[in-house]
Formats: C-alpha cells, sequence, structure tokens
C-alpha cells in the first residue's frame, strides 16, 4: 500500500508500505501455541533454503491446484489458473479474483514481533470467506525470507518461509487463491523495513528463485513480482540498471526469468509505475513470459494516481483488454466506501479482478485503510462498501 496516511488522521506524501508500529500478536495456528506473536501453522523443516510442504491446519477442502503444462499462444496451459487472452481461466472456467490483502507478513518479521499481526486460523478465514471472498493477497519480506541484513534469526529463514507456507496452504485448503508478493527489501545490506523504488538486483531474484521454488506445484498461489514501483524510468522498470540509494534494480524482466528458471509455471503479475497507479506505458514495456502466463497489476486509492474514471477509461481499459488487470489493492482514507463503490462498477464492467486493503482489525478506517474492526469480520465504515458489494458479486 503507497503509505499516505499518517496513522490516526490526514495525509503524508511519502514512503509505501505498510509500516505498521509493533502491531498485534499473531494468532494460533489450528491446534498449535503461537510463540511471541508467531502462529504455529507446523511445518518440517526445508533442506534448501525454501520453505518445506507445511502441515495444515484442517478445515476445507483443498482448491484445485493442477499441474500447468504451457501453450505460448494462449497463457500457462488448461490445468488450475491460467492466463487465456484477457481472462483468468481455472478449470474451463474464467475467473475474477475478488478478496482482500491481509497485511502483516511483510513487517511483523523484520520488526521482531512474530510472523503475523492478527488471527491467521480457521476461523480468521471463515470470517474472509464470509464476505463472500475467493482471493487474499499476502506481502511477503525479502530479508525474512532469506535470512539476511539483520532480520530476527527467531522470524526469518526456514521459520519464516515455514509459516508463510502453513499460511498460505491454510487458505488454499479452504479454496482461496492466494498472491503473494516482494513488499519490503533492500538492496546491499539495507535492512527490508519499508517500500523502495523497485525490486533490488542484489536479493530479489534469490527471492523470487525460494519463493517460486516453494509454491510452483500450486497453480491456485500468484506471483506479484513488486508491490509499487515508483520514481523510476519503465526502462529501469523493465530491464533494471538504474540504482536507488546506491544499490542496483532489478528490472521485471530479470523477475519472471528468475522465477520461470525454477520451472514454475504459475501467474505473473507486474505492477506499473506510481506506486502502481500508472500503466500508460505496461503494455508498450510489458515484460517477455515464455508461458504467456502474464497479468498486469494496478493499486487504486482515492489519494493515489489514477483516481477518477476518465483515468481509469483512458490507461487501465486498454490494458484490460489484452491482459488479465488485477487490482491488488483498492481502498479510501475517508472512513466511507464512495471511491471503491464507483470502481468497483468500472472494473465489474470490464472484467477485473480487485482485492481490499487491508483485512486488518487494528488499522481503523484512517490508518490502512482497514477493512474490519475485529477478526470475526466485523466491517468498518469503508468495510462495509466491499462486503456489501461481493455479496452481490463474488463467488
Amino acid at each position: 500500500m503507497h503509505r499516505a496516511l499518517v496513522l490516526g488522521a490526514g495525509l503524508l506524501l511519502g514512503a509505501c508500505g505498510s509500516s505498521h508500529d509493533g502491531g498485534s500478536k499473531g494468532g494460533n495456528g489450528d491446534g498449535g501455541t503461537a510463540d511471541d506473536g508467531g502462529s504455529s501453522l507446523d511445518a518440517e523443516p526445508a533442506a534448501d533454503g525454501g520453505a518445506s510442504e507445511a502441515t495444515a491446519p484442517e478445515g476445507g477442502e483443498t482448491g484445485d491446484s493442477g499441474s500447468a503444462g504451457h501453450d505460448s499462444g494462449s497463457g500457462g496451459g488448461t490445468a488450475g489458473l491460467h492466463v487465456v487472452g484477457n481472462k483468468l481461466v481455472d478449470g474451463g472456467k474464467t475467473v475474477r479474483l475478488l478478496g482482500v490483502d491481509r497485511s502483516g507478513t511483510e513487517y511483523a518479521c523484520i520488526q521482531g514481533n512474530g510472523f503475523f499481526d492478527g488471527e491467521v486460523d480457521q476461523a480468521a478465514v471463515t470470517a474472509i470467506l464470509s464476505w463472500h471472498t475467493n482471493a487474499v493477497r499476502v506481502p511477503l519480506n525479502e530479508d525474512c525470507w532469506l535470512a539476511i541484513n539483520g532480520a530476527p534469526a527467531m522470524y526469518s529463514g526456514t521459520a519464516y518461509q515455514n509459516a508463510i507456507a502453513g499460511w498460505v496452504k491454510l487458505l488454499r485448503q479452504n479454496g482461496l487463491y492466494v498472491i503473494v508478493d516482494l513488499h519490503w527489501n533492500g538492496g546491499g545490506t539495507t535492512m527490508a523495513t519499508g517500500q523502495q523504488e523497485m525490486a533490488d538486483a542484489d536479493h530479489a531474484p534469490a527471492f523470487w528463485t525460494g519463493v517460486a521454488g516453494t509454491f510452483k506445484g500450486d497453480q491456485g498461489v500468484i506471483f506479484d513480482l513488486y508491490n509499487e514501483p515508483h520514481d523510476i524510468t519503465w526502462a529501469c522498470w523493465l530491464d533494471g540498471g538504474c540504482q536507488d540509494s546506491g544499490w542496483n534494480v532489478a528490472g521485471m524482466q530479470q523477475l519472471v526469468n528468475a522465477v520461470r528458471a525454477t520451472g514454475a509455471t504459475n501467474v505473473l503479475m507486474a505492477g506499473g509505475l506510481a506506486w502502481a497507479s500508472d500503466l500508460t506505458q505496461w503494455l508498450a514495456n510489458k515484460p517477455s513470459d515464455p508461458l504467456g502466463n502474464l497479468a498486469a497489476s494496478v493499486h487504486t486509492y482515492n489519494f493515489s494516481g489514477c483516481n477518477a474514471s476518465s483515468c481509469w477509461t483512458s490507461s487501465l481499459q486498454s490494458v484490460a483488454a489484452q491482459v488479465p488487470l488485477i487490482t491488488g489493492e483498492m481502498g479510501e482514507n475517508d472512513c466511507a466506501h464512495g471511491y471503491i463503490d464507483s470502481y468497483m462498477a468500472w472494473a465489474d464492467a470490464q472484467g477485473v479482478s480487485y482485492l481490499g486493503w487491508a483485512w486488518n482489525a487494528d488499522f481503523a478506517c484512517t490508518s490502512g485503510p482497514g477493512l474490519i474492526t475485529d477478526y470475526t469480520g466485523t466491517p468498518t465504515a469503508f468495510g462495509i462498501g466491499l462486503q456489501s458489494h461481493l455479496a452481490i458479486v463474488g463467488p
């Protein structure tokens, strides 16, 4: 998320990401005991730096993960979620991703507060499902995944990987598609304590090698390559080569290549410039994916760029006509839902996917924005707009 909000009230032009300070402790996994805010979603230790197969908490049916072959003409195969033209398709059916962002996994670990911010058990997932969702986006921290740059040992490396794998598996058991994204990162020895201008060449390819290796067996997991690129050129966005704070940027093409080198055929998402609100040159700079399994990502808020219907029509609509368009984040900071109501109506007409930021009970309307007041799913004055709309159009 574009952190254009001061916790409490008002606008702050500046950094992105949810730098929630401290947050609440993470909840217990099914039947387990949480330690210092971490979930007890159990998993056997991994031997190769990627997360192992997690021991999933009980509850729900396993989603159709499939195994994708590929057809470079129409997308990444016919089994599991894949791209066909400008649609996402699974089992022969067109899919729109309609859901929520579940923040916390990008910041709790690096702040030494566990793996999660809030509840992540079966009851919490059931509450998410009660809003007629079919997708959850899970932000990740580069240093915690790779156990580098001073990330707390208790909450990084294998421990972090297994916690994420367990959480993703629980969501998937309940039939939810899951988007994992590179949210917080830093080049060189810079600790990943926030959103940067773009992915770093030092660590991001290794991050995606590990994440893709972990989840490549499940086509219901989508890889969002970088949260919110900003303040770089389109040339750098695509091919890297520029510098950010003294370290080299990894372009979207390098990240696509890193994922595909693992054999992963999962759908990929690439967000545009200006905190993922600008897609004006996205088609002209579209990364090359040998599987054709690539979607565009946009983020939209009442305080972001491209926040009017005229821009959606002039800028986003042409992209949505050629590739799947996924609104990885949407929201507003006024404790109302007029903005997202308007955007969702437009997106429904275009077949565009959208997820609301964020399913975090401690964000509140004006400091997140936050969709809920508790993990049973009680909506805020903002969240009720998404809840009510998904009750009509959701799966």
